[in-house]
């Protein structure tokens, strides 16, 4: 056995490609696992590493780890269905099974009262919705349920003056304390986290979406023949607890319903080819 990793070509692409190989002749093909690394740091490597190892070990595959920077790419990735196992965040998760055929498999450990909200700037008076009509609004990328579905959802019918698509979340409320939106939408755990950052800027919440956010999951690709994904799953749902804490699933917990989540998506792909026009008719 043993365990190989390319600093260079991580991050020559997009952080690359990682590579384990669990075993040095007759392995029965690879598995590639795709991840969302905002950061770009190469500490996801490590964070892998003992996983990839135990997977590749006892399936007796090559693990290749293919992290990438936002849910932008990630879509990409899903569609060309180059991904074999994936740890999605709940949109790219509704998009990856209702239209990609992948399946869930476990939970992602997470935050389970995860909810979408509109942030504006603490001394902003405006207080409703309807306010954000002709304005300039910061969401997040394709795929972000918190930063771009569910305010979409919440957005319909609204005329906007425009839509800045932000990176990363923390770059939605960089926009809005430059003054460059009046809002943006992100969750309350990213507000709490990156907040208090942006200092002396302080924000308020100006709008919570009243339903929870589902849990992000482990899927496995259409590209895995089926008695093979059961295998991976019996594979990671017998893995120590504390190599499954590293990677942040939860080997025997119980997969969220995903029907509202899948249909708010539904929703907002029917005006997504209006976002990049100017005024921006959300309808």
């Amino acid at each position: 056995m043993f365990l190989r990793f390319s600093r260079r070509l991580f991050l020559f692409n997009l952080l690359g490609f990682t590579f384990a190989a669990c075993k040095s002749r007759g392995f029965e093909g690879t598995l590639t696992v795709g991840a969302i690394n905002y950061g770009g740091g190469e500490q996801i490597i490590n964070q892998y590493a003992k996983f990839n190892s135990y997977l590749g070990e006892k399936t007796n595959s090559y693990i290749q780890l293919e992290p990438v920077f936002n849910e932008n790419r990630a879509v990409e990735r899903l569609e060309a269905r180059a991904w074999s196992l994936v740890f999605a965040p709940p949109g790219l998760a509704a998009i990856a099974i209702a239209r990609h055929q992948y399946v869930p498999l476990f939970p992602l450990i997470g935050i389970s009262n995860l909810r979408s909200i509109f942030v504006v700037r603490k001394d902003n008076p405006i207080n409703d919705l309807k306010q954000l009509q002709g304005k300039t609004l910061a969401l997040g990328q394709l795929g972000s349920a918190t930063g771009y579905y569910f305010p979409l959802y919440n957005l319909y019918g609204t005329t906007l003056a425009e839509i800045l698509f932000a990176p990363t979340p923390k770059a939605a409320l960089e926009f809005v304390a430059q003054g460059k939106a009046i809002a943006c939408a992100v969750s309350e755990a990213e507000l709490a986290l990156y907040g208090s950052q942006l200092a002396p800027t302080e924000f308020r919440i100006l709008f919570k979406d009243p339903h929870y956010v589902p849990l992000g999951v482990v899927l496995i690709g259409p590209n895995v023949e089926r008695n093979r994904q059961e295998f991976i799953r019996k594979v990671m749902s017998d893995s120590p607890s504390g190599l499954a804490q590293e990677v942040g699933y939860v080997p025997n917990g119980q997969v969220p319903d995903y029907k509202y989540m899948i249909s708010v998506v539904d929703r907002v792909s029917s005006i997504t080819s209006k976002l990049q026009t100017k005024p921006v008719r959300l309808f």
